[in-house]
């Protein structure tokens, strides 16, 4: 933007000088030519008058009248006089008072009747060097002139262009959460108003923030000590004495140790700045996955399936989150499909990407709902008593979007979701990344790039 000012700037006082400076040129040129004109006539009438006041009775000037000296005190440096007359006879005379002239000259004549003719003459070498002057000295001043705008102007654009770059940086810490950052004002108005709008958003969002992390650690403390009650109540079923309650209550004991696992990476998230990302294994969380929803579509009668080609692994921040994700889209196939419902992982350009989807024989997304699915709060079985609060897609797609992927409905009827996630495959399978692109010194993942999954 500084750039495109100075050019800009730049651009205009060029033209304004050239507008202007040419013009002005030649207005000088003609203006010294002009008064040199006018001296040597101012001369030439000074002459006459001295030589008229000598003619005689019959109009002459007596050739013993002309004194070169006088003559010579009335004329410019370097300047010649010719003083044409007729003598007695009637022939004309020609007298050459001053110095000689070598080359062009500027002259100016005065006729004196029969008494003869003036002409006063300088060389034309010095017109044209005070002409050049003139010229020289106007393009001076536009040349200074125009270096003098362009100091200003890039003081100018400093000016402007500085505090608009310290704005920016200021609003990426904003975008940051780095709350830390105090807003000066710069004596713009303009850009003092966008400061102090961006200090009121900033501490708005450091208020806001502050508050959702105390509900957080209010939401969580209320949730652990319901989980701690729940596990007491599934540890004293476990001492029962039929073994399908024991199992049962084994079972629930994993799932309440899971979701205080995740409660805990949920609690960790609000409260970190950005978790290092790392690689889990898709196959290993879709068959723990399939094992915690098996039984509630075998109550139904259905079925579900998970195929996974090769040993591919998912980059994330949270372990938590594509599971989350993938849970929405299989319980929406449970609560909305029909049929079997499939889960099928493969790889998109050489591995680098993961894709997962989610498929059942149901009815599908109808043509008026299918743009509104992923909007938080719409459900297509909203009704009273229905309970369902329209967030889970919504949700599933945010997690999916923290960690650089996508989310989308790719057929409408049967239902077809796919999440596509950055990857890469395990050691054995498939086409293989360099390990030292994955892996720094000693074989731990050091460097792992987390690259944005394009829209599909």
């Amino acid at each position: 933007m500084r750039r495109r000012l100075l050019t800009t700037m730049t651009a205009v006082l060029i033209a304004v000088g050239a507008l202007l400076g040419i013009p002005l040129s030649v207005v000088a040129w003609w203006w010294v030519a002009d008064n040199a004109h006018q001296a040597l006539d101012n001369r030439l009438k000074i002459i006459a008058d001295q030589l008229i006041r000598q003619e005689g009775a019959d109009g002459r000037i007596p050739s013993e009248a002309v004194n070169r000296q006088s003559f010579e005190l009335l004329l410019p440096p370097d300047g010649q006089l010719t003083i044409t007359y007729p003598d007695l006879g009637g022939v004309d005379r020609r007298m050459v008072v001053g110095a000689d002239i070598d080359g062009p000259r500027l002259s100016e004549s005065i006729g004196l009747g029969t008494a003869g003719t003036l002409t006063l003459s300088i060389p034309r070498n010095e017109v044209r060097d005070d002409q050049m002057t003139a010229a020289g000295v106007v393009l001076l001043v536009v040349v200074a002139s125009v270096i003098g705008g362009s100091v200003v102007a890039a003081v100018s654009a400093g000016r402007i262009v500085d505090p608009l770059t310290d704005l920016a940086d200021r609003a990426a810490t904003l975008g940051r959460a780095d709350f830390r950052t105090e807003w000066k004002m710069y004596g713009i108005a303009e850009l003092d108003r966008v400061s102090r709008a961006l200090a009121d958003a900033n501490t708005a969002q450091a208020l806001r923030l502050e508050r959702e992390r105390e509900i957080a650690g209010d939401a969580s403390h209320q949730l652990r000590s319901r989980l701690t009650a729940i596990q007491l109540r599934l540890d004293e079923l476990a001492l029962h004495d039929d073994p399908a309650v024991v199992s049962e209550a084994e079972a629930a004991l994993d799932q309440v140790e899971r979701l205080a696992t995740d409660l805990d990476e949920l609690v960790e998230a609000s409260r970190a700045d950005e978790p290092e990302p790392h690689f889990i294994d898709v196959g290993d969380m879709l068959a723990t996955l399939v094992e915690d929803f098996r039984h509630a579509f075998e109550a139904q009668g259905r079925q579900l399936t998970a195929v996974v080609a090769g040993a591919p692994q998912a980059l994330t921040s949270q372990s938590g989150r594509l599971r989350e994700a993938v849970s929405v889209l299989v319980d929406n196939a449970l609560q909305h499909g029909r049929g079997t419902c499939r889960i099928e992982v493969s790889t998109l350009q050489a591995g680098e990407l993961v894709r997962i989807t989610v498929a059942d024989e149901g009815d599908g997304v109808a043509d008026e709902i299918s743009a509104h699915i992923f909007r938080r709060g719409f459900s297509a079985g909203k009704r009273p008593g229905a309970g369902r609060s329209g967030v889970g897609l919504s949700l599933a797609r945010a997690l999916i979007e923290a960690d650089g992927g996508r989310l989308e409905l790719t057929v409408r009827r049967p239902p077809v979701f796919a999440i596509v996630v950055p990857a890469r495959y395990a050691s054995g399978y498939g086409e293989e990344p360099n390990e030292q692109d994955d892996q720094g010194p000693g074989g731990t993942d050091t460097d792992v790039r987390r690259d944005r999954v394009p829209h599909r």
